[in-house]
């Protein structure tokens, strides 16, 4: 975005706001760090769809393993002349200050991982090929980013969660399906911009092309599965909070484990309220008021990336 985009329509997008309401108790570093983050994520996602668009695979390629060699080695990828992988450096190296060690490679795993799925999906949209429901909602896992948005819920509780907790299906499933329905959310609310782009990655779209739905029978679907994944969520959420009274033993670590899944289950709530009050108030949905449905206006179409 030129400076002139950005006055005009950085406010506009809510990137920062939609954290706010996702980490509620954590630190204002921790929070900046985060939100900072999350408005790398989308400049990236935006960066990754015009290189799609204009079919520029070298920029692409030379990105993603720039991508991987910044997360292994922010440190030396701060001045980097790509600002994109400055700035993830930048974010990467800050989110490491937090936590332990064994958190930050948590971390790191996780982000490789939604690196590759980028590349899977930017394979996919440059051959036409739409995968199958399964396929695409495996997929979405890693392109919405699912365990990295439950990994930054430790940093916000100022505590990182052991496998035991971490990996117990009591804690495992809230987080799942606050995810889930952030991810199906935006799959709803950005039907109309990428039908009108001819996408490939898409709920509604794997539905209607494999499972023969209509477009109206397709956003039924989509919101039926969104609706289960919150009732389903208030089940979850009461066995998380049986698991976290189950931690507090009457030990020192046993009290601060239960605290900190009762802050992180809290904030998996807040997901719902934070992703539905996004996509309702952020331009980055509006494509009503777009002159092309396909394209946002704030995304500079000839100059985006390397050349």
């Amino acid at each position: 975005m030129p400076a002139d985009k950005v006055h005009e329509y950085a406010d506009g997008l809510c990137y920062t706001d939609l954290m706010a309401g996702y980490y509620l108790g954590a630190s204002e570093e921790v929070l900046q760090a985060i939100a900072d983050y999350s408005a790398w994520f989308f400049v990236w996602d935006d960066r990754h769809d015009r290189d799609v668009v204009h079919g520029r695979a070298g920029d692409w390629r030379r990105l993603r393993h720039r991508l991987h060699a910044a997360l292994d080695a922010p440190r030396h990828h701060l001045h980097h002349p790509d600002t994109l992988v400055a700035g993830f450096a930048d974010s990467v190296l800050r989110l490491y200050g937090f936590l332990p060690r064994t958190w930050n490679q948590r971390f790191s795993r996780h982000f490789h991982t939604v690196i590759e799925a980028y590349d899977r999906e930017f394979r996919n949209r440059t051959q036409g090929y739409i995968p199958g429901v399964e396929e695409y909602l495996a997929l979405r896992r890693h392109t919405f980013a699912h365990w990295i948005w439950t990994d930054l819920l430790e940093p916000g509780a100022g505590c990182e969660l052991p496998d035991a907790v971490r990996k117990n299906p009591a804690y495992r499933r809230p987080a799942l399906l606050s995810q889930e329905f952030a991810a199906w959310y935006n799959d709803l609310c950005s039907l109309p911009k990428e039908i009108a782009g001819d996408e490939v990655h898409n709920l509604g779209i794997s539905l209607i092309t494999h499972e023969g739905l209509s477009l109206e029978e397709a956003v039924d679907e989509v919101r039926r599965r969104v609706e289960k994944c919150i009732s389903e969520f208030l089940e979850a959420e009461r066995d998380a909070l049986l698991f976290a009274d189950r931690l507090d033993d009457g030990s020192v670590r046993g009290k601060e484990l239960s605290a900190a899944v009762r802050s992180c289950v809290g904030n998996m709530r807040n997901w719902f309220s934070s992703v539905y009050w996004f996509h309702h108030e952020s331009g980055r949905y509006m494509v009503d008021t777009w002159d092309d449905r396909s394209t946002p206006p704030y995304v500079t179409n000839e100059t985006a990336g390397e050349k």
